[in-house]
Protein backbone atom coordinates (compact mmCIF):
# COMPACT_ATOMS: atom_id res chain seq x y z
CA UNK A 1 0.00 0.00 0.00
CA UNK A 2 2.96 2.58 0.87
CA UNK A 3 4.62 1.70 -2.64
CA UNK A 4 0.92 1.95 -4.15
CA UNK A 5 0.61 5.48 -2.43
CA UNK A 6 4.33 6.55 -3.37
CA UNK A 7 3.51 6.30 -6.83
CA UNK A 8 0.71 8.03 -6.81
CA UNK A 9 2.51 11.15 -5.24
CA UNK A 10 5.08 10.62 -7.61
CA UNK A 11 2.27 11.00 -10.63
CA UNK A 12 1.22 13.73 -9.42
CA UNK A 13 4.33 16.09 -8.59
CA UNK A 14 3.64 15.81 -5.11
CA UNK A 15 7.25 15.63 -3.75
CA UNK A 16 8.34 18.91 -5.23
CA UNK A 17 6.29 20.47 -2.57
CA UNK A 18 8.50 19.12 0.36
CA UNK A 19 12.22 20.15 0.27
CA UNK A 20 15.28 17.95 1.10
CA UNK A 21 16.27 16.29 4.34
CA UNK A 22 19.12 14.28 5.95
CA UNK A 23 18.36 10.58 7.00
CA UNK A 24 20.93 11.09 9.96
CA UNK A 25 18.50 12.33 12.64
CA UNK A 26 20.59 14.95 14.67
CA UNK A 27 18.93 13.39 18.12
CA UNK A 28 20.64 10.45 17.84
CA UNK A 29 23.12 10.44 15.05
CA UNK A 30 22.62 7.74 12.96
CA UNK A 31 20.16 6.82 10.27
CA UNK A 32 16.59 6.65 11.11
CA UNK A 33 16.23 4.06 7.96
CA UNK A 34 18.72 1.89 6.13
CA UNK A 35 20.56 2.79 3.19
CA UNK A 36 18.30 0.19 1.56
CA UNK A 37 15.01 1.52 2.20
CA UNK A 38 16.22 5.05 1.70
CA UNK A 39 17.02 3.98 -2.14
CA UNK A 40 14.12 1.43 -2.24
CA UNK A 41 12.16 4.68 -1.44
CA UNK A 42 13.90 7.22 -3.75
CA UNK A 43 13.54 4.53 -6.42
CA UNK A 44 9.64 4.00 -6.17
CA UNK A 45 9.08 8.33 -6.87
CA UNK A 46 11.24 8.17 -9.07
CA UNK A 47 13.67 10.89 -7.37
CA UNK A 48 17.40 10.74 -7.61
CA UNK A 49 19.16 11.57 -4.47
CA UNK A 50 22.77 11.02 -2.34
CA UNK A 51 23.03 9.33 0.55
CA UNK A 52 22.21 10.63 2.76
CA UNK A 53 19.96 13.45 1.70
CA UNK A 54 16.91 12.88 -0.06
CA UNK A 55 13.21 14.20 -0.47
CA UNK A 56 11.77 15.61 3.14
CA UNK A 57 8.59 13.85 2.18
CA UNK A 58 9.93 10.80 1.71
CA UNK A 59 11.78 10.21 4.37
CA UNK A 60 10.10 12.47 6.83
CA UNK A 61 6.65 10.94 6.00
CA UNK A 62 7.56 7.45 4.58
CA UNK A 63 10.67 6.37 5.86
CA UNK A 64 9.36 7.39 9.47
CA UNK A 65 6.25 5.18 8.78
CA UNK A 66 8.81 2.68 8.58
CA UNK A 67 11.52 3.68 11.26
CA UNK A 68 12.22 1.31 13.74
CA UNK A 69 14.87 3.56 15.32
CA UNK A 70 14.40 4.15 18.86
CA UNK A 71 15.13 8.37 19.20
CA UNK A 72 14.42 10.17 22.52
CA UNK A 73 10.59 11.43 21.33
CA UNK A 74 10.20 7.67 20.69
CA UNK A 75 9.74 6.17 17.62
CA UNK A 76 9.22 8.84 14.49
CA UNK A 77 6.20 6.98 12.60
CA UNK A 78 4.35 8.01 15.80
CA UNK A 79 3.52 11.09 14.99
CA UNK A 80 1.68 10.02 11.87
CA UNK A 81 0.26 6.87 13.91
CA UNK A 82 -1.01 8.44 16.84
CA UNK A 83 -3.48 10.98 16.41
CA UNK A 84 -2.44 14.04 18.17
CA UNK A 85 -0.93 15.63 15.09
CA UNK A 86 -3.74 15.09 12.87
CA UNK A 87 -5.60 16.72 15.63
CA UNK A 88 -4.29 19.49 15.58
CA UNK A 89 -5.03 20.25 11.60
CA UNK A 90 -8.61 19.58 13.00
CA UNK A 91 -8.18 15.75 11.10
CA UNK A 92 -10.11 12.33 12.00
CA UNK A 93 -7.22 10.50 14.29
CA UNK A 94 -6.80 8.24 11.59
CA UNK A 95 -6.06 10.49 9.07
CA UNK A 96 -2.54 10.13 8.40
CA UNK A 97 -2.79 6.34 8.70
CA UNK A 98 -1.57 4.97 5.18
CA UNK A 99 -5.22 2.61 5.26
CA UNK A 100 -7.57 5.63 5.94
CA UNK A 101 -5.68 7.49 3.16
CA UNK A 102 -6.08 4.82 1.05
CA UNK A 103 -9.93 4.30 1.66
CA UNK A 104 -11.09 7.99 1.03
CA UNK A 105 -8.31 7.84 -2.46
CA UNK A 106 -5.86 9.85 -1.10
CA UNK A 107 -2.10 9.62 0.10
CA UNK A 108 -0.88 10.16 3.91
CA UNK A 109 1.94 12.67 1.89
CA UNK A 110 -0.97 14.42 0.11
CA UNK A 111 -3.18 14.52 3.04
CA UNK A 112 0.22 15.57 5.58
CA UNK A 113 0.90 18.61 2.52
CA UNK A 114 -2.79 19.86 2.85
CA UNK A 115 -2.59 19.84 6.35
CA UNK A 116 0.89 22.07 6.58
CA UNK A 117 1.81 23.55 3.71
CA UNK A 118 -0.87 26.95 4.39
CA UNK A 119 0.69 27.11 7.93
CA UNK A 120 3.92 27.65 6.24
CA UNK A 121 3.14 29.38 3.18
CA UNK A 122 0.14 31.79 4.73
CA UNK A 123 0.59 31.68 8.23
CA UNK A 124 -2.39 33.96 9.93
CA UNK A 125 -3.50 34.12 13.93
CA UNK A 126 -6.70 33.09 12.54
CA UNK A 127 -5.94 30.02 11.57
CA UNK A 128 -4.16 29.09 15.30
CA UNK A 129 -0.73 30.33 13.63
CA UNK A 130 0.57 31.29 17.68
CA UNK A 131 4.35 31.39 16.63
CA UNK A 132 5.75 32.36 13.07
CA UNK A 133 9.57 32.69 12.98
CA UNK A 134 11.63 32.97 10.27
CA UNK A 135 15.33 32.18 9.83
CA UNK A 136 17.60 33.28 6.34
CA UNK A 137 20.54 31.94 4.65
CA UNK A 138 22.95 35.31 4.88
CA UNK A 139 23.02 36.73 1.70
CA UNK A 140 20.34 34.67 0.17
CA UNK A 141 17.00 34.97 -0.02
CA UNK A 142 16.35 31.55 1.11
CA UNK A 143 14.69 31.12 4.34
CA UNK A 144 13.69 28.74 6.65
CA UNK A 145 10.36 28.95 8.42
CA UNK A 146 8.85 27.52 11.69
CA UNK A 147 5.42 27.85 12.32
CA UNK A 148 3.58 26.50 15.65
CA UNK A 149 0.07 25.63 15.42
CA UNK A 150 -2.61 25.99 18.07
CA UNK A 151 -6.35 24.35 17.92
CA UNK A 152 -8.63 25.75 20.71
CA UNK A 153 -10.16 22.75 22.49
CA UNK A 154 -6.64 20.61 21.46
CA UNK A 155 -4.17 19.98 24.12
CA UNK A 156 -0.48 20.73 22.91
CA UNK A 157 0.20 22.31 19.40
CA UNK A 158 2.26 21.25 15.85
CA UNK A 159 5.38 22.85 14.71
CA UNK A 160 5.88 22.65 10.75
CA UNK A 161 9.40 23.28 9.59
CA UNK A 162 9.90 24.10 6.00
CA UNK A 163 12.25 26.17 3.43
CA UNK A 164 11.70 28.95 1.16
CA UNK A 165 14.15 29.20 -1.80
CA UNK A 166 12.86 31.73 -4.52
CA UNK A 167 9.09 32.04 -4.28
CA UNK A 168 8.03 28.73 -3.50
CA UNK A 169 7.75 27.42 -0.15
CA UNK A 170 8.50 23.40 0.89
CA UNK A 171 7.90 21.43 3.68
CA UNK A 172 10.58 19.60 5.42
CA UNK A 173 8.76 18.57 8.67
CA UNK A 174 6.01 18.21 10.75
CA UNK A 175 5.35 16.75 14.49
CA UNK A 176 3.46 17.44 17.64
CA UNK A 177 4.81 19.74 20.38
CA UNK A 178 3.27 18.58 24.16
CA UNK A 179 3.89 21.61 25.79
CA UNK A 180 3.12 24.93 23.82
CA UNK A 181 3.22 27.24 26.91
CA UNK A 182 4.20 30.69 26.46
CA UNK A 183 7.37 29.65 28.35
CA UNK A 184 8.29 26.99 26.18
CA UNK A 185 7.26 29.25 22.71
CA UNK A 186 9.89 31.79 24.32
CA UNK A 187 12.59 29.17 24.60
CA UNK A 188 12.33 28.05 20.86
CA UNK A 189 12.15 31.52 19.84
CA UNK A 190 15.54 32.27 21.72
CA UNK A 191 17.48 29.34 20.35
CA UNK A 192 20.00 30.27 18.47
CA UNK A 193 19.18 30.21 14.23
CA UNK A 194 20.53 26.91 12.47
CA UNK A 195 19.09 24.81 9.89
CA UNK A 196 16.81 22.32 12.05
CA UNK A 197 14.43 19.19 12.03
CA UNK A 198 17.24 17.09 9.84
CA UNK A 199 16.66 19.87 6.83
CA UNK A 200 19.35 19.89 4.09
CA UNK A 201 20.01 22.29 1.23
CA UNK A 202 21.95 21.21 -2.07
CA UNK A 203 24.61 24.16 -1.00
CA UNK A 204 24.24 23.88 2.72
CA UNK A 205 24.64 20.76 5.25
CA UNK A 206 22.10 20.25 8.49
CA UNK A 207 22.70 22.60 11.02
CA UNK A 208 24.24 25.01 8.99
CA UNK A 209 23.90 28.84 10.92
CA UNK A 210 21.63 31.53 9.97
CA UNK A 211 20.01 34.73 10.59
CA UNK A 212 17.19 35.54 12.53
CA UNK A 213 14.71 37.90 9.88
CA UNK A 214 13.22 40.59 12.41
Amino acid sequence: MMFEQIASDAAAGRFDDWALSTVIDENVQSPVISKAEFFRLHAAAGIAATWPIGNAGLLHVYGYLLSRVVTPFGLKGDRWRNGELAAQFGLAPAAFLLDAADAAGETVLQRVTDAALPHLAHPAGAHGDVLVIDDEVPGDATFFRTTVVSTPGQPGAALIYGVSEGSRMRVVTAFPLANPSPASLDALAADPPRMRYNAALAALPPRTALRRRR
